[in-house]
């Protein structure tokens, strides 16, 4: 969102009213319909497969009481696709409307938080079962949810400053705008890549117990997938944060990352990549762990054996006294 940011402006925008339109170049430039209504289309006709993909995983699995949220947050970052390239659309057969733009700009940035936030929970789980106890200690799923909350805060910040961007010829208010936004474009660049260190370092460190085995497939194949989805996106979020921390340039002087071809590249074809790639790999599957797993031993099922051997005992132990009871009186 920060190409939007324009430091300074010509005199002349101040007799213009708010909201103001950029005059710097932006990822993908202003839509045409010659050029971005065919394209765009094709990806709204893509997103919604995934939408449907991902809805139906998810209404399949929970009739089988097969909880998996993540196929739910799939679904929703689908639809605000769905949004941005509708917005996108319209854009390009009103281009004088900044209001629009503001809206289909936002959209566009926002909606992949949601594929880092579930890259974020698949990472958490593979930990939780290569390193039971350090995964499921409380500072660290602390350390997790606080991670969660401020990815949320930085979002909500980020979109706000975008907006107040275009609502303000205040220097001082904008420089402090596009701090933010360099900020955020940096937050979310490295919330991408967190997984692939994460995963890394997991694997460096020696366990001290077996590696608790959840959801279906071979282990090493869930690292594969998650690896593959978390180099895909922070392919996208680097190249945004990147360009977003170039010199700004004039909106009729474009560099050549602010082409057509960079902005589908980067944003719609790898993230409609990742969204195809869990719902063929079935990450609902691979993914899955027991209702109301708490502690180490719950994805493997292994508390779950403990509990039933420990009633089947106490079972025995009745049964055993109800017979001795039984001989007594007899």
């Amino acid at each position: 969102m920060s190409e939007n940011l324009h430091p300074e402006q010509p005199s002349s925008m101040a007799k213009q009213k708010a909201p103001y339109a950029p005059t710097t170049a932006s990822l993908g430039g202003i839509p045409t319909t010659k050029v971005d209504v065919p394209i765009t289309a094709i990806f709204l006709f893509l997103f919604l497969l995934g939408a449907v993909a991902h809805m139906t995983i998810f209404q399949l699995n929970k009739k089988k009481g097969h909880k998996f949220i993540m196929s739910g947050l799939m679904f929703g970052f689908c639809m605000s696709r769905l949004a941005a390239c509708t917005l996108r659309i319209v854009w390009s057969t009103q281009q004088q409307n900044v209001p629009l733009a503001i809206a289909a700009s936002v959209f566009v940035s926002a909606g992949v938080v949601l594929l880092f936030i579930i890259n974020i929970i698949f990472t958490q789980r593979i930990l939780r079962a290569t390193h039971p106890h350090f995964g499921w200690h409380r500072a660290l799923s602390l350390a997790f949810k606080i991670y969660y909350a401020s990815v949320v805060l930085s979002l909500i910040m980020l979109i706000t400053c975008t907006v107040q961007s275009f609502y303000t010829l205040n220097h001082n208010t904008r420089r402090i705008d596009r701090d933010v936004q360099l900020y955020g474009a940096t937050y979310f660049s490295v919330t991408a890549f967190f997984p692939i260190p994460a995963l890394i370092l997991g694997y460096a460190f020696p366990r001290t117990t077996r590696t608790e085995k959840f959801g279906q497939g071979r282990f090493r194949s869930k690292i594969i997938v998650l690896l593959i989805g978390a180099t895909l996106l922070t392919l996208g979020s680097a190249f945004r944060a990147g360009t977003a921390y170039k010199t700004p340039r004039q909106r009729n002087n474009p560099a050549w990352y602010h082409s057509k071809a960079c902005f589908y590249l980067f944003d719609f074809t790898i993230e409609i990549t990742v969204i195809y790639l869990y719902a063929a790999v079935r990450v609902d599957r691979r993914f899955h762990v027991p209702n109301g797993s708490h502690g180490p031993g719950d994805y493997s099922g292994a508390n779950n054996r403990q509990k039933d051997g420990f009633e089947l005992e106490q079972q025995r132990a009745t049964r055993s006294e109800d017979l001795s009871s039984d001989d007594i009186m007899n």
